[in-house]
């Protein structure tokens, strides 16, 4: 926990954070958001201190301060990205002192925790404990998220269209055609909602391995392949601009679906067990279970 420090060096930290967030609206990586905020203050000797696996004490003190925030309503915490709010940026000015702006995060997460201490005593944890669960459910989530973007990320562009085109066909559509190696017009899935494809609309994917976001220029490149009886899918292992999203929103002919790296792995996981078995080892996902904090 962040034991060791006082409130007004918590809500420096969260302030130097909550900077590094600004910058960024769609959000961090927590490792690259706690490694900036760590080159941009003066760490003391107690931060700088490791524990005996070797990891950086800082690491753990800035997660356990981050747990006040997210509660506060100030940041979002997805899969080990950390996004700062709307709520969390008017605090930001609005309380410039540290001592302040710790304050304010501590009486909001401490107004959320009465709401919650009959579930916390139901669950007998006392509040430290859960926090320290909390922090260590976000750590594992992190490690196993950033270890399926990474496989994401390096495997063939044309092993990830064999799993757009596997995950179409277990969610019930019927795929006719899948782009070989070489130049594809921008089309590389085809796929219907009968065996025949004689039941409208055609479905029409354009698949990429980025890991970037692809940009409104390349969607409208798409858009312009799709007819007014197609249904368009783009599916990335990175993401999307806001400006893309917009787009895809604003259409008022053409149907367009886009799925980004997450949305992706979530439809993968919901429909698995619909997959052919030869085809779940594209992608070999395995649970683990084991108690999580209460939100």
């Amino acid at each position: 926990m962040s034991k060791g420090i006082t409130g007004e060096r918590k809500g420096l930290i969260l302030q130097a954070l909550f900077k590094v967030l600004m910058k960024s609206p769609d959000g961090v990586q927590a490792r690259d958001a706690i490694n900036s905020v760590a080159s941009s203050i003066e760490l003391t000797e107690h931060e700088r201190g490791e524990y005996d696996n070797g990891a950086r004490r800082f690491d753990k003190i800035l997660r356990f301060a981050t747990v006040g925030a997210v509660k506060a309503g100030w940041m979002r915490k997805n899969k080990g990205v950390w996004t700062i709010t709307e709520e969390g940026a008017l605090a930001l000015d609005k309380y410039p002192s540290p001592d302040d702006f710790s304050r304010e995060a501590s009486r909001l997460y401490r107004s959320w925790k009465k709401n919650r201490d009959d579930e916390i005593e139901d669950n007998g944890e006392e509040p430290d404990q859960a926090t320290e669960a909390r922090v260590t459910f976000e750590e594992a989530e992190e490690q196993a998220w950033s270890e399926i973007c990474e496989y994401l990320e390096s495997i063939d562009p044309y092993k990830f269209q064999d799993m757009v085109a596997a995950l179409l066909e277990g969610m019930g559509y019927h795929v006719s055609w899948v782009s070989p190696p070489g130049k594809d017009g921008g089309i590389d899935i085809l796929a219907w909602n009968d065996p025949l494809g004689t039941k409208p609309p055609r479905i029409k994917v354009q698949v990429k391995r980025r890991k970037d976001n692809i940009a409104v220029e390349e969607l409208r490149s798409f858009l312009a392949l799709i007819n007014e009886d197609d249904v368009g899918i783009f599916v990335t292992t990175g993401g999307f601009t806001r400006d893309a999203y917009e787009l895809s929103r604003t259409q008022e002919r053409r149907k367009i679906t886009l799925i980004d790296r997450q949305k992706f792995v979530d439809l993968w996981i919901e429909y698995n067990d619909s997959l052919e078995k030869d085809k779940r080892n594209l992608l070999p996902l395995k649970p683990i279970y084991f108690v999580a904090p209460l939100d």
